[in-house]
C-alpha cells in the first residue's frame, strides 16, 4: 500500500468510526449536528493516522487502534472548536468553512467541544479489542497530554504570551504542550497498543517531540506567507494577536532552517528503531512539507 493509499483508506475508516460512534448514542439532534459539523470539516487526520502508522510499524493489525484513533481526533476537534471561539482566537473560518460557533452559536459550540472530549474517553473505555490494563494506560496518557500538563496548559501559556517577546526556549515549551502533546499521545498510544518496550516508547517520544515543534514552525511560516484560500482560514492572525513566533524570533529563513533541523532529528530517532517506519516517515514529511 502506497503512502497515499494508506492516507485515503484509513482516513475513511477513522471517519466511519467517529460517525458510527456519535450517531449510536446521541439523543440531541442539534448537539450531534454540531459535533459532526466540525468532525466532518476535513483535515488531514494526522493525529489518528499517527496512531495507526505506529501500529503498522510494529506489524500489528491497525484495526486494534480504530477507536483510539477516533478518540484522538475527537479530542483534537474539540480543541479546535474552543480555539475558534470569540474568547480565544475569535476565528470565523476553519478549513474553508464557517467555524462551529458561527453556525450553531457560542453555547452549542462549547457544549459540542465538551461532548467530543468526554466521548473520546467513553470510546476508549468501551473498546472491546483492548485489555483493561491497556485502556487504563491510554486514558492516563490522553488525560495528561490533553490537560493542564499538556495541550490546555500550552494554550493558557500561549494566551499569556500574547503581546510579549518570548525566548526561543519559552516558545518551544509552549508548543511542546499546545501542539506537540497530542501528537506525542497519538504516537505513544499506538506504541502502547503494540506492546512497545519502554525504551522504544522513549525513542518514539523524542520523534514525536520533534514533529510537534516542526508542525508549529510550519504553521507559523504559513501564517506569514501561506495562501489563505488553500489554508481555509485567514493568515496574519499571529501578528494581529502580537504573538511570538518562530519567524519573528528566527527570521523567515531561520524558521525554515529550524524546521529542517527538527524534521531531520525526528527521522533520526525513527532510524534508531527496528520497525517499518514507512508511514511514520510519510507523515513526518506531510507535517513539515506543507506548501509555502
Amino acid at each position: 500500500m502506497t503512502f497515499e493509499q494508506f492516507m485515503e483508506h484509513y482516513k475513511q475508516e477513522i471517519e466511519a468510526c467517529m460517525k458510527r460512534t456519535i450517531s449510536a448514542t446521541s439523543s440531541d439532534q442539534k448537539l450531534e449536528q454540531s459535533m459532526m459539523y466540525s468532525l466532518e470539516a476535513g483535515g488531514k487526520r494526522i493525529r489518528p493516522l499517527l496512531v495507526l502508522a505506529t501500529l503498522i510499524a510494529y506489524g500489528k493489525d491497525p484495526k486494534l487502534g480504530y477507536e483510539t484513533a477516533a478518540a484522538m481526533e475527537m479530542i483534537h476537534t474539540y480543541s479546535l472548536i474552543h480555539d475558534d471561539l470569540p474568547a480565544m482566537d475569535n476565528d470565523d473560518y476553519r478549513r474553508g468553512k464557517l467555524t462551529n460557533h458561527k453556525v450553531y452559536g457560542d453555547a452549542t459550540a462549547i457544549l459540542a467541544g465538551d461532548a467530543l472530549l468526554t466521548k473520546a474517553f467513553e470510546i476508549i473505555a468501551n473498546d472491546i479489542n483492548l485489555p483493561a490494563t491497556t485502556k487504563i494506560e491510554l486514558v492516563q496518557l490522553f488525560a495528561k497530554n490533553a490537560g493542564v500538563a499538556g495541550m490546555v496548559g500550552g494554550q493558557q501559556a500561549d494566551i499569556l504570551g500574547e503581546n510579549k517577546t518570548l525566548t526561543l526556549e519559552e516558545l518551544e515549551s509552549i508548543h511542546q504542550r499546545k501542539t506537540g502533546a497530542l501528537l506525542t499521545a497519538s504516537v505513544l498510544s499506538g506504541a502502547i497498543i503494540a506492546d512497545a518496550t519502554k525504551a522504544e516508547q522513549e525513542t518514539l517520544m523524542k520523534f514525536s517531540e520533534h514533529i510537534g515543534i516542526a508542525f508549529q514552525i510550519c504553521d507559523d511560516i504559513l501564517d506569514v506567507i501561506g495562501d489563505a484560500v488553500k489554508m481555509g482560514k485567514k493568515t496574519g492572525a499571529d501578528f494581529d494577536l502580537q504573538k511570538s513566533t518562530y519567524p519573528a524570533l528566527l527570521s523567515l529563513e531561520g524558521a525554515k532552517q529550524a524546521l529542517t533541523e527538527h524534521t531531520t532529528a525526528a527521522k533520526h530517532a525513527l532510524g534508531m528503531l527496528d520497525i517499518d517506519a514507512t508511514y511514520l516517515l510519510g507523515l513526518t514529511d506531510l507535517i513539515a512539507l506543507r506548501d509555502f
